[in-house]
């Protein structure tokens, strides 16, 4: 048995020394980095695989997935094969990573001219979507849908990282986007160029379907709680809503999205 002085020694820890009974392995998102990661198989391969990323800064697998990364690109000087809980220390609590996760090169994005205003082509601009789980959805839609392209906020819209890439499941990599300082403007910019901006809004009096037309058309969606600001839906030239006949009064922004880009999708 301890004696006391070996047991008060255990608890205050010798000099220099940390306690052992309080070191702690750290939690899950603790370190710095964590905003700058991509996890999730779908979202690390779509990455490793875009041309429009720059060099892997850190890439952590599996050994599992390691073999998979590496009959997939060939050797990567940037992988670390770690496990599970290695992985997890760089990520946010409770992400789901499946083994892999990727410190990504930035994602270059593209200017308002890059968008070429063909009859049927469809955009999607949200004013202020903030939440990552609802970009990403919107972003996988637009890519199911043939959208050609996002437009977002520089402020008052999330990481184009992390949460968001996971939710995209790779549609991040396939979609082009476009990060303006002000929609308003961005909207202006658009019409001259040809496309037609249409707005989304319960409050509207006609449905969606009537609106669309074969023209070159933005979607405009506005944030989860306020809807589209006033300066934003004076931009667009006409204000559309989706028809609900069961009687909920809106729907979450990227279910919105969804339908409305299949309504778009359809031939006009």
């Amino acid at each position: 048995m301890a004696s006391t002085f070996e047991r008060n020694d255990a608890r205050k820890g010798r000099k220099g020394h940390a306690p052992r009974h309080f070191q702690r392995r750290p939690e899950a998102g603790s370190t710095k980095d964590s905003a700058d990661w991509i996890w999730g198989w779908h979202a690390v391969e779509a990455a490793l695989e875009n041309p429009r990323r720059g060099e892997p800064v850190r890439l952590l697998a599996t050994a599992e997935r390691a073999r998979q990364i590496e009959a997939r690109f060939g050797r990567l000087k940037t992988l670390e094969i770690v496990d599970n809980g290695q992985i997890a220390q760089h990520l946010p609590q409770a992400a789901v990573h499946q083994g892999v996760a990727l410190r990504a090169g930035e994602l270059e994005t593209v200017g308002l001219d890059e968008f070429e205003a063909r009859p049927g082509a469809v955009l999607l601009l949200l004013d202020q979507v903030t939440d990552p789980q609802n970009v990403g959805a919107i972003l996988r839609s637009a890519a199911a849908f043939g959208a050609a392209g996002v437009v977002l906020q520089e402020r008052h819209a999330p990481r184009i990282t992390g949460a968001l890439a996971k939710a995209a499941a790779g549609a991040l990599e396939r979609i082009p986007m476009a990060r303006v300082t002000n929609l308003s403007r961005a909207l202006e910019e658009l019409a001259d160029a040809g496309w037609r901006p249409v707005g989304l809004s319960g409050a509207a009096e006609r449905p969606l379907a009537e609106v669309l037309d074969a023209r070159p058309t933005v979607l405009v969606l506005g944030s989860e709680g306020e809807g589209l600001r006033r300066l934003v839906s004076e931009h667009c030239d006409e204000l559309a809503k989706i028809p609900m006949p069961g009687g909920f009064e809106s729907l979450n922004v990227s279910a919105a999205a969804a339908v409305a880009l299949y309504e778009a999708a359809k031939p006009r």
